[in-house]
């Protein structure tokens, strides 16, 4: 009986997260992961992929989207033996002097 039990309860799961991953590869305006132009993100930390342009709810759990503040721009000296400077903001390396540019996002 309890085999049963654990068998039906196997089944049960693995068709909710089927009809999960149906409804969220096909809910529009969802994305897993980041994107452009994106503004709103699910609170949960483990439902952090949850990009979405509008507010709304995850489609995960339900929770209201938070609106997502983009990454603060990052910016280093061109010269590669001044790389390990690190800035906020645009200006001079305090180092060499030449002007800071814009660290390129990982995955670029």
């Amino acid at each position: 009986m309890k085999q049963l039990a654990h068998k039906s309860l196997m089944v049960t799961l693995l068709l909710l997260a089927g009809v999960s991953l149906i409804f969220s590869s096909s809910n529009p305006g969802y994305s897993s992961g980041q994107k452009e132009g994106a503004h709103y993100t699910c609170p949960m930390p483990e439902h952090s992929d949850v990009v979405m342009d509008n507010p709304g709810k995850c489609p995960k759990c339900g929770t209201e989207l938070v609106k997502k503040e983009p990454a603060a721009a990052k910016y280093t000296c061109s010269m590669k033996e001044d790389a390990d400077v690190v800035m906020d903001k645009p200006g001079r390396c305090p180092k060499c002097g030449m002007d800071l540019v814009p660290m390129k996002k990982e995955g670029k």
